[in-house]
């Protein structure tokens, strides 16, 4: 435990001379004065003088897009390429709630250790004095998910003294901290313990259309965020019976953005102050496709076109296929897909398109990831199984081998338009030993 502190001690220093560098804002740089009204019961952004609920996403890839879509803001996690993401927005007409990255205890963060919380808060500091002054900044995000597996809840009197600094710091700019779900206890230690942040920012998927009567519950009657929302997570899906999560298919996970939005965010018109779609952008998190709204292409999925019509009550011109079906051997995932080695195999699925254009469809076969991480620490995506495709259509029929390796698989499928979006899916299988 001792090398573990020390570690963290070293990082938050090293983290701090690297802020130490001198400052550099451009001369014609100015804040844009945001603040947090209250009024006859009413929560509310103020920017610049004008009202303003925040249509984001989680990431900062493709701001055009997200801009085109209706949406206004983006979040970051952390102040990595920090300038360049401050200007892409700010050219864009985009606003950033820009994070600062804490280091959960998950990590091995000591939050009794006061000399690694002064090191971790002065580098907070130097991050705060070089970004204070964009004019695309919109508010300070102080950590994410700390609370993630936790057991010391002195995080929150650290997370307090580093709300305090920024408002002394910068009094242009919000301040708020992001948690993982929420819970009674947890919502009363952050009254508590950190009264200074301006809302309350949460994380939350399955539950989003709860939240707004679960902080009343708690006893929370003030402002708060969605800082990230979405299909439903991989820990609250069925499984299979070998324990592998069943994945929503983009037409499903789109269907899910829309009844979410609708019940978390606009279902408490007088409290919530907007959200951040996750993920404007693409990761590995437990599959390839799970949380984010572009392949790995760069190619939206039908949940951007959803998004767009929950931003702006209007669908684009041009929109994604859909999915609706999808099976191996007419058995879908919930039936616990078993196959033998080698064996002859058929998928379908069943598509339907808005458009007139050629679709393109492509399939991939990869192992169940093993690099499982939590609270969305990176993860490697595993490597795909050649060789196994024997004939596919353009209606959506395939025909493959199962591998020759026993274990656990999934079958990617995606769809794409002549534009270049896309729905898709996967399905896991477990190929068995005889």
């Amino acid at each position: 435990m001792h090398v573990i502190l020390r570690i963290a001690v070293f990082s938050s220093l090293l983290l701090l001379a690297a802020c130490q560098q001198p400052l550099t804002r451009s001369s014609d740089t100015q804040a844009v004065k945001t603040s947090l009204q209250h009024k006859n019961g009413h929560y509310q952004i103020i920017r610049d003088g004008q009202p303003y609920f925040v249509k984001g996403g989680g990431g900062s890839g493709n701001m055009a897009l997200l801009k085109a879509s209706g949406g206004n803001s983006i979040r970051t996690w952390g102040t990595d390429n920090a300038q360049q993401v401050l200007d892409n927005a700010q050219a864009n007409g985009l606003t950033v709630m820009m994070g600062l990255r804490l280091t959960p205890e998950r990590h091995g963060f000591d939050y009794n250790d006061k000399q690694a919380v002064a090191a971790q808060k002065e580098a907070v500091r130097q991050q705060v004095l070089k970004y204070k002054d964009h004019p695309a900044l919109l508010a300070w995000g102080i950590g994410n998910e700390l609370d993630l597996f936790y057991t010391n809840t002195n995080v929150w009197y650290a997370v307090e003294d580093i709300a305090r600094m920024i408002k002394q710091l910068d009094p242009n700019h919000l301040v708020t901290t992001v948690t993982a779900g929420i819970d009674k206890a947890k919502t009363e230690l952050i009254m508590q313990r950190v009264p200074s942040i301006d809302y309350l920012s949460i994380n939350t998927y399955g539950g989003l259309e709860a939240l707004p009567q679960q902080l009343l519950d708690y006893g929370y009657t003030a402002a708060y965020c969605v800082t990230e929302w979405g299909p439903t997570g991989h820990w609250e899906v069925p499984k299979t019976d070998w324990d592998a999560p069943i994945e929503q298919t983009s037409t499903e996970k789109a269907a899910s953005y829309r009844s979410r939005y609708q019940g978390g965010v606009l279902g408490a018109p007088d409290r919530a102050l907007g959200s951040y779609a996750f993920l404007w952008g693409q990761k590995q998190e437990t599959t390839p496709t799970w949380y984010g709204v572009f392949t790995e292409q760069g190619n939206p999925n039908e949940v951007v076109d959803n998004l767009q019509y929950l931003w702006t009550g209007e669908w684009p011109a041009s929109r994604a296929p859909s999915i609706a079906d999808y099976s191996i051997n007419n058995q879908h995932a919930i039936d616990s897909i078993h196959l033998n080695r080698n064996s002859k195999n058929q998928a379908a699925v069943d598509i339907l398109h808005h458009g007139e254009g050629a679709l393109t469809i492509h399939w991939e076969i990869l192992p169940e990831s093993t690099d499982i991480k939590a609270g969305g620490d990176p993860e490697a995506r595993p490597k795909p199984v050649s060789g196994l495709f024997e004939y596919q259509d353009k209606q959506g029929n395939l025909s493959f081998s199962a591998p020759a390796k026993p274990g656990a698989y999934r079958l990617f499928v995606t769809i794409s338009s002549e534009d270049n979006k896309v729905a898709n899916a996967n399905i896991p299988f477990y190929v068995d030993e005889s």
